[in-house]
């Protein structure tokens, strides 16, 4: 075959070649806009609603937040989880200029002891964890709701125990969450309850593993003793591609 043919035959060949691919690309382009339709949190680029079900980002997206308070606040309006905004507070290493409050309203969040102070994405991973996790497991197990969220606290100026290293508490990005109430008086604790009643331990697993996929980390007694009587959540700063502890 002369040089000249064998060229355009190669030639040819790398075209058709080329336009598969860009056929394929095409329909994968496609594929992944109509996915994002119908499951926006699935996908990195779209924005984030706190009233959407929980997606494979959504976690990410909300801890992308702490750098943009301002759009924090107004999602967690928009998805109907009043709040009470407070001036900044703390100092250094443990200033917190996006505090605020989780108050009553449509979507209600009762936290014991009342009004502890967080920075707007724990507040926002908290309305979310309440609204698609802790609800409907309660439901599920118990045939009821929980009332009450009881608490450790959020804000405390400190170091991670035995570490130089800061802990997201002292910037308000952590809560400690010790156990539940129903709506019938009953309480679920971590402490008593992690390896104790059944459907107890059942619930508090349930919901340790759904805070995984809105909370940076994730701590609980199966993680060291220190977490026995808790679950630390928090939205540390990570990279998009970073480890998210959840144990």
């Amino acid at each position: 075959m002369p040089k000249s043919r064998r060229r355009t035959t190669r030639k040819t060949r790398r075209t058709a070649q080329m336009l598969i691919l860009l056929a394929i690309a095409a329909a994968m382009l496609l594929a992944l806009y109509a996915f994002s339709r119908a499951r926006p949190q699935d996908v990195p680029w779209t924005p984030l609603d706190l009233g959407q079900p929980i997606g494979l980002f959504t976690g990410r997206k909300i801890a992308a937040l702490t750098e943009q308070p301002a759009l924090c606040r107004a999602l967690l309006d928009r998805a109907g989880a009043h709040f009470d905004a407070i001036p900044p507070f703390g100092a250094d290493q443990c200033l917190v200029e996006d505090g605020l409050k989780l108050a009553g309203g449509a979507r209600r969040i009762t936290l014991l002891p009342e009004n502890p102070r967080m920075a707007c994405p724990v507040a926002a991973g908290l309305a979310m964890w309440e609204w698609n996790i802790v609800q409907p497991a309660a439901r599920r197990i118990f045939n009821q709701r929980v009332e009450a969220i009881d608490h450790l606290g959020t804000w405390n100026c400190r170091h991670i125990a035995g570490s130089t290293s800061w802990s997201q508490h002292a910037t308000a990005d952590a809560i400690d969450v010790a156990g539940f109430r129903l709506a019938d008086g009953t309480v679920i604790n971590v402490l008593r309850d992690w390896k104790g009643d059944a459907k107890k331990a059942e619930f508090l697993r349930t919901v340790r593993d759904g805070a995984c996929a809105l909370f940076s980390t994730v701590l609980s007694p199966d993680y060291n003793a220190a977490h026995a009587d808790h679950l630390h959540i928090d939205q540390a700063r990570r990279g998009a591609m970073s480890r998210r502890p959840c144990r």
